[in-house]
C-alpha cells in the first residue's frame, strides 16, 4: 500500500511521530504491558484498547483505564515505567519508509513539523533512531500545550510556528485522537495504516 496525498496545494505538513513517521507502535505496546503489570494491573491492556488511544497522552491512558476497570492506579508511576521500558528499545525502532521518504521529499521545500503525544525525549529518541531528526526544526509535545490530542491545540501551535494558515497545512496521522484533533483545527489529514508498515 503507498502513500495517498490530497490533491491540493498546502503549504505545510504535521507529522505525528509513534506509528506515522516510525513504526515503533508495536515496542510502545509492549512497554504499556509491562509497565502496567508492574504496577499491579489485573486487567486486560488489549491491543485494540491500545491503538484505539493512540495519541492520547499515557496518564490519560491511566486516567481511562482506571475509570473503565474501578481502579487506581498511579498515572504517573506507569507513565514513568513506561518510558522507562520504552527508551531502552529506541535503537531498536525503524521507519515508517513511505512516510519518512515523504517527510525527505518535502523538507526544505516545505515547512514541515512533528506533533506528538509522546514526551519530547522519545519523541527526539525514535527520530535520531531513525536517521529522521535533521528534517524537523519544530517538534511539538504535551508539555508545549494546555490541551493533547483530541483538543487541536499540537496542531494549531504548529501551524503557527511555521508561520502557515491551519487550512493550508496536511496532517499525517495513525491515531483516531489525531485525525479528530486535525479536524477540530480545521486541517486536511491523511490516515497512515498499520498496513502500510
Amino acid at each position: 500500500m503507498t502513500l495517498q496525498i490530497p490533491d491540493y496545494p498546502f503549504k505545510a505538513f504535521i507529522f505525528d511521530c509513534d506509528g506515522t513517521l516510525v513504526d515503533s507502535m508495536p515496542l510502545h505496546y509492549i512497554a504499556w504491558c509491562e509497565a502496567l503489570k508492574a504496577h499491579g494491573a489485573e486487567f486486560e491492556f488489549t491491543e485494540e484498547f491500545f491503538y484505539g488511544h493512540a495519541g492520547v497522552k499515557e496518564q490519560d491512558v491511566v486516567r481511562i483505564l482506571n475509570e473503565m476497570h474501578g481502579t487506581s492506579i498511579d498515572p504517573v508511576a506507569v507513565d514513568e515505567t513506561k518510558a522507562q521500558i520504552f527508551h531502552r528499545r529506541i535503537p531498536e525502532v525503524l521507519p515508517v519508509e513511505s512516510v519518512a521518504a515523504f517527510a525527505r521529499s518535502v523538507a526544505g521545500r516545505f515547512p514541515i513539523a512533528v506533533a506528538s503525544g509522546s514526551a519530547e525525549d522519545t519523541v527526539r529518541g525514535c527520530l535520531k533512531a531513525t536517521g529522521l531528526i535533521n528534517l524537523f526544526e519544530i517538534i511539538i509535545t504535551p508539555k508545549d500545550v494546555r490541551l493533547g490530542k483530541p483538543a487541536p491545540d499540537m496542531f494549531l501551535l504548529a501551524a503557527e510556528r511555521m508561520g502557515i494558515a491551519p487550512a493550508d497545512c496536511l496532517v499525517l496521522e495513525d491515531g483516531n485522537s489525531g485525525l479528530k484533533a486535525a479536524e477540530a483545527a480545521g486541517m486536511q489529514a491523511v490516515f497512515i495504516p498499520r498496513t502500510l508498515r
